[in-house]
């Protein structure tokens, strides 16, 4: 399992990485090919490519929209799908989701730093205003950056829980996150939004 972790948080910093450099505006590397790179600047840099995708996916569904959730009744019945989550509460809406990535940034963020957050983190799965969850979203950024920061080449693969090391950790918050970038851009296909990382005007 933990392999298996690895794997796609390595692919997920690849792709966001790749993604920041084909995004209009992107600034070029500073840093040239061989150059060895601090660790806080590496997984940063790649945090930055995806909160920039994130955010504008969290921005481009409107207000009205952020309590849809998909269900049974928009497909097709062969498809006897079950859209219950374990807890039988059915599928988190789009609000939700938003809110637990943010929550999650929360998490990942302590453990990569050892610092509590300022703010009541389980409060946040509450909200349903779209203006209060982009801003506990961008919070939440400002946060694992913050977390980023403390990584060296020291203590990079500095075990926080059995082979989990901290650089475990920050690829981890970029592969969760990437996880839910998945589904919520279905949700915006749903509602006939193009996402915007995938918006080619």
């Amino acid at each position: 399992m933990c392999k298996r972790i690895m794997v796609i948080a390595a692919l997920s910093v690849c792709c966001a990485v790749a993604g920041q450099a084909q995004q209009p505006g992107a600034m070029a590397p500073k840093s040239g090919a061989g150059t060895m790179v601090e660790p806080s600047k590496s997984f940063d840099s790649a945090l930055t490519a995806f909160e920039g995708q994130f955010m504008g996916l969290a921005k481009a569904m409107p207000a009205e929209k952020y309590s849809f959730a998909p269900s049974a009744a928009i497909f097709a019945e062969s498809q006897k799908t079950d859209y219950l989550s374990p807890n039988n509460q059915g599928v988190r809406n789009f609000g939700q989701m938003v809110a637990h990535v943010a929550q999650a940034n929360y998490f990942y963020g302590g453990r990569l730093s050892g610092e509590k957050p300022d703010v009541d983190v389980k409060a946040i799965g509450s909200l349903t205003d779209k203006d209060q969850i982009v801003a506990a979203l961008e919070k939440s950024f400002a946060f694992v950056h913050q977390a980023m920061g403390t990584l060296t080449t020291q203590n990079a693969f500095e075990s926080v829980r059995g082979n989990d090391t901290r650089a475990t950790v920050a690829a981890g918050v970029i592969a969760h996150g990437f996880d839910h970038y998945g589904q919520l851009a279905e949700y915006l296909r749903m509602n006939g939004i193009v996402p915007p990382a995938s918006d080619k005007k």
